[in-house]
C-alpha cells in the first residue's frame, strides 16, 4: 500500500494540457555534454589538437552566459503572464 492518495479523476492532466516546457539548466547542461562528446570524438581523430584547459574555459564561459540569458528570458515571460491575484 501507498501512503500516497490521489484519488482525483484527471489527476496529472493539469501538467500535460499546459504543456510545461524545458529547463534552462537542463538544456544547457546536455549541449554541454553534447559539445564535450563532440570534442572527444574530434580530437580522438586527429582532426584538431586541443588544449584541456582553454575547451573547459570557453565550455563555462558558454554555460554561465546561456543560464544567466536563459534565466533572464524565462523570468521575462514568467513577468508577462497575467496574476489572479491569489498567492
Amino acid at each position: 500500500m501507498s501512503s500516497y492518495d490521489d484519488s482525483r479523476p484527471d489527476a496529472g492532466q493539469d501538467l500535460e494540457q499546459a504543456g510545461s516546457p524545458a529547463r534552462v539548466g537542463t538544456v544547457v547542461w546536455g549541449l554541454i555534454v553534447v559539445a564535450l562528446a563532440a570534442l572527444l570524438i574530434i580530437s580522438r581523430l586527429g582532426i584538431v589538437a586541443l588544449n584541456g584547459t582553454y575547451v573547459l574555459i570557453g565550455l563555462m564561459i558558454g554555460a554561465g552566459a546561456a543560464l544567466i540569458i536563459g534565466g533572464l528570458v524565462s523570468a521575462r515571460r514568467r513577468d508577462k503572464n497575467p496574476t489572479t491575484g491569489k498567492s
